[in-house]
Order: C-alpha cells, then structure tokens, then sequence
C-alpha cells in the first residue's frame, strides 16, 4: 500500500527538521550552490559556515522559498519549501543579514509593527511584546529611536522581532556581523537560551570560533560542502599532525619565515603566538624555532598547541580545492 503524504511528513520530523537534498543553484553559467545535503535536528543549534560568498545566504533563501533552486529540494518541518513557503514562513523565524528594522520607530513601535504583521492582537500582543523585550534585555531602550541604537542592540531587537510569533524553527543569517565582543556574546547567550527553550536554531557565520556554540556544523567553500560534523568530531578526525606555538618576535616576519619551511604544513597567527601544524611524526618543534632564528626571527619559547576550527577548515578546503 502507498504510504500517504502525512505518514511520509511525520518520518521526516523524526530526524530534521530542515533538510536539503543535492540542492544546486544557478545564475546563468554561475553556480552559486553545487548539490549540497544537510539536516538539522529538531533542538539543535546547527552553524552554517563559511567565508563570504560561498552560499550560504543562498542556500538560507532557497530553505525559506523566497529563491527556487535549479535542482534539488528543501523540506522545513515537513514541508517542501518550493511549494509550501508561505506555510513555512508561518513557522520559522528569519533574522536576515541586512536590518529589517525602522530607523524612525521606536524599540517598542518596531516590536508592536511586527507583532501585528504575525496577526497579534490585544493583551496577547502586548505580552508577547514585553516578554520578547524583556528577553532580549531591551526593557530600557524600549522608547528609544531605533536609529540612535548601537548595531549590537540593533541585533538584538531584530533577534527579538524574528521570535515574535514563538517560532519553533529559527534561521539566523549572520546575526553578529559587525558587532564588538561583548554584543557578540551577549547574542550567542540569548541564542543558548532559545535553544534551552526547544527552538531549532539554524545560524550562518564565516566567524570559525562561533561553531563552538553549535551542537553541529557544516562548512561550505565554493558552494560545495566540504564536511559535517560536532566541533569535537572535526577536530579529532578531519585534520592530522600536530599543533605547536611559538612565542617570537617580530611575530608577522616570524609568519612568513615559518610558511617556508620545509615539513611546516600550516601556519597561522593566533593571538600574540605562532600557531603551526606539522605532520605526526614529522619536523619537531626545536627544529623551528632553530630555523626562525636563522631567519632572524627571536624566539622565546614553544608548547603544544590545540587543533582550531579555523585550521579544520583550511585543511578540508584546500582538500576540496
């Protein structure tokens, strides 16, 4: 017996709630996404990453219907995203990379504009509305001009319009991009929180040190996915050899000396440090330093250093390259 079109909704909500099927995306003789695949779990956060112009945001419009792909197909909870958007829409939360805000209104006038595009009414709009103010600790700035907020609370009021309706999925499309350290981890804790409270959380970056906050990643180059996985699993099984630091002096000469030598795989600036990855069992740590010298380099000390999302990528990409 075929199985009906609502026993087929409730296998895939068993395991993602979006999912994306070889979806590719052309323009004109440009392929902007290339046959990707990827699921995220109800309850995750699951980061999306990648460097700028590698698809994401494509992807992301493509998942919530407003772009139709060239191949391929995209489900959001249960629901095919080509034939169902408005639905899905009513589902999902979207914070988009460029403000959806009104400079002119208030925190509050936003919030309340909003909440009336949802179909809010009454004391149930106007609860949701404090709620979500209080939330996003906005609850001072609430009769404030939009235009004289600081693009960290700016984020954080568009965080706030995007879970207005009490979205169970949310899609966060660069929700940091241009805010100062501070305003960054103030949104990842409000991220957590919403995770806490049963949201599935799908965010795009091209920060690798945010993947940390996600239960999973998937990192894109070139419109291609190059791997998927926790941050603990692709750190232990994407990248081989090991990790040295090196204390030196002048430290970006230092970097330049170092790419040059022989069995130095990979080399990076990590803070005030030389970060430098070399095969197991290959050219030891002594070696370098020795080698830095003779380049000029000062160098004061080494130690054991730990695999980085960053260097997971550069390995995975230049693989896929």
């Amino acid at each position: 017996m075929r199985s009906s079109p609502v026993s087929k909704k409730v296998s895939r909500l068993s395991e993602f709630e979006i999912e994306c099927k070889g979806l590719t995306k052309r323009f004109g003789a440009f392929t902007a996404v290339d046959g990707i695949s990827f699921g995220v779990k109800r309850g995750e956060i699951f980061g999306f990453l990648g460097p700028n112009g590698c698809g994401k945001s494509t992807t992301i419009r493509m998942i919530l219907g407003l772009l139709s792909p060239s191949s391929g197909s995209t489900y959001v909870a249960g629901m095919d995203s080509a034939k169902d958007s408005d639905k899905i829409r009513q589902r999902v939360g979207y914070m988009s990379q460029k403000f959806s805000l009104y400079d002119d209104l208030t925190v509050k006038e936003n919030l309340d504009f909003f909440a009336g595009i949802y179909g809010m009414h009454g004391s149930v709009r106007r609860a949701r509305i404090d709620e979500v103010t209080n939330l996003i600790d906005l609850t001072e700035f609430k009769n404030a001009l939009v235009a004289s907020l600081s693009t960290g609370l700016r984020q954080r009021l568009a965080l706030g319009a995007s879970i207005l309706h009490s979205p169970e999925i949310l899609i966060l499309d660069e929700p940091t991009s241009g805010v100062d350290p501070l305003s960054r981890r103030r949104l990842w804790n409000l991220i957590n929180e919403l995770a806490n409270r049963g949201r599935t959380i799908l965010v795009t970056t091209h920060a690798m040190d945010e993947a940390e906050h996600c239960h999973r990643v998937t990192m894109m180059q070139s419109g291609h996915v190059v791997c998927t996985g926790s941050p603990e699993d692709l750190r232990a099984n994407q990248v081989e050899g090991i990790v040295y630091t090196i204390d030196c002096h002048p430290l970006f000469p230092a970097l330049s000396a170092a790419e040059s030598i022989n069995g130095v795989v990979d080399a990076s600036v990590l803070g005030s440090r030389l970060h430098i990855r070399v095969p197991t069992g290959g050219i030891s740590p002594e070696s370098i330093c020795e080698s830095l010298r003779h380049s000029g380099i000062m160098v004061s000390g080494f130690g054991l250093g730990e695999t980085t999302l960053e260097d997971v990528f550069v390995a995975v990409a230049g693989e896929a390259s």
